[in-house]
């Protein structure tokens, strides 16, 4: 290799193997709902012996690979069958799981010439190893879920619709199957145009979106394209309005969530406050949790996941109204708001806008939703405007950014760098960890 990025051993002295660095021990992991039935079930996980069982939980429940992976014997050797092919099942020890991650950052980093020299991989791998099994810092959940399963296991998967950049020619091209391009991104925002059918239309995002929730990723997406209840559409008739859609992409996203593998879909909708369906979006949830309260009341369960919660909408999205300074100070003068068509921009209705506020208000206070995001602020601070209108969030709105983008995460954990006994905290442990950490988000980008 020519130029690239040296390493230095901060966590790990090139000696002892990182997976000696902890003492290990197998653990159950049992996950059950409140009436005791049994979720998920894995007996004799092994785990660094200083994980808790909250944590052991998490990373057999979630992230180890459940199937496809070479079963071993206790000498580390694959198990084979009658024909002699491996014995595949899940995975069940965090070494796999963690050495699948840093083994394909690893691998990924050097095919792209991010390292001065093999020595420097060696130690990139070495002190991301020792991070994760010190739970030091750790990636966001589409790593482990997918990071590693083709290069460690070999495992492919059909295609999936997914797409990728060539770095030698620079050209989009079509992945060949889930794996050998994992899908390491955790948060998304998509645009969705007025249109039924099309691609970049409604029914072509609810594809889009299912297609992120399966690999474990979020995504979110501003609806305030899309045409209200009552306005003219081009065909003649009236358009059934923005609500009914979204009853429809809530239902696939619960769908999703009942039949993943790795977790509930998570997804954000977002809407103009001066769009004519604003107050019905408001007091969507609302109006559901009381349908749900007279179901408990009847004596359905109150649980989240019971049947009573199951037969209403607007439960797999967080939902956030997007409002301006405008309409803040239309608030606070007390003065009217128009509502107004998608179809030509004409005022559809006009209220009071001191009464939408209190609306959002006690809908948040009542079920917690709608969120709120303050759009000229979030338009002052955006940092590529000439890329658009910043006009959507991820779910958990930590990625406020452009449509059709994307990013991975990674966190640390500050305790790890903190001395308890002398009150000091590593700074330069810390900064090392941010470099590698840093790293490992670019190796991704290339990588899915």
């Amino acid at each position: 290799m020519s130029e690239g990025l040296r390493i230095e051993r901060r966590f790990t002295d090139g000696v002892t193997d990182p997976f000696d660095t902890v003492e290990w021990t197998t653990k159950d992991s049992r996950i059950t709902n409140p009436d005791g039935s049994v979720v998920f079930e894995m007996v004799g996980a092994e785990v660094p012996a200083a994980w808790s069982q909250v944590a052991a939980d998490i990373i057999v429940s979630k992230y180890f690979r459940k199937a496809g992976v070479p079963e071993l014997d206790d000498a580390g050797n694959p198990i084979l069958d009658d024909a002699d092919e491996p014995v595949l099942g899940p995975e069940r020890s965090a070494r796999q799981t963690i050495g699948r991650l840093a083994a394909t950052w690893r691998a990924w980093g050097e095919d792209h010439d991010y390292f001065a020299s093999a020595q420097d991989a060696d130690v990139f791998e070495d002190e991301l190893t020792f991070m994760l099994l010190h739970q030091m810092g750790s990636p966001n959940s589409p790593q482990w879920f997918n990071t590693g399963l083709h290069h460690s296991y070999g495992i492919t998967g059909p295609e999936q619709g997914f797409w990728f950049v060539d770095p030698d020619t620079e050209e989009m091209v079509a992945s060949p199957d889930s794996y050998s391009r994992p899908a390491p991104h955790a948060c998304f925002i998509q645009a969705v145009d007025d249109d039924l059918v099309n691609p970049g239309g409604i029914m072509d995002l609810w594809v889009r979106e299912a297609r992120l929730f399966k690999f474990g990723s979020g995504t979110g997406s501003n609806f305030s394209n899309v045409r209200a209840e009552g306005e003219p559409l081009s065909g003649g008739g009236k358009s059934s309005g923005l609500m009914s859609f979204l009853k429809v992409g809530d239902r696939a996203a619960g769908a999703i969530k009942s039949g993943g593998t790795t977790r509930r879909a998570a997804k954000m909708v977002i809407l103009d406050v001066d769009h004519p369906d604003i107050e019905a979006f408001i007091n969507w949830k609302v109006e559901e949790e009381d349908k749900v309260r007279a179901l408990v009341a009847a004596g359905y369960s109150s649980d989240f996941n019971g049947e009573g919660y199951a037969t209403v909408s607007g439960q797999n999205s967080n939902n956030s109204v997007r409002v301006s300074n405008e309409f803040l100070q239309a608030v606070a003068d007390d003065d009217e708001w128009n509502l107004t068509r998608r179809y030509d921009g004409a005022t559809m209705k006009t209220v009071k806008a001191r009464e939408l506020w209190d609306t959002i208000a006690e809908a948040a206070w009542a079920c917690a939703d709608p969120g709120v995001q303050f759009d000229t602020t979030i338009q002052e601070w955006h940092t590529c405007p000439a890329g658009g209108k910043i006009r959507a969030t991820n779910p958990c709105s930590e990625y406020v950014f452009l449509d059709n983008t994307a990013c991975n995460l990674a966190s640390l954990n500050l305790v790890k760098f903190y001395d308890d006994e002398t009150g000091v905290f590593d700074i330069d442990a810390y900064r090392h960890a941010i470099r590698l950490w840093t790293m490992v988000l670019e190796i991704s980008v290339t990588m899915a």
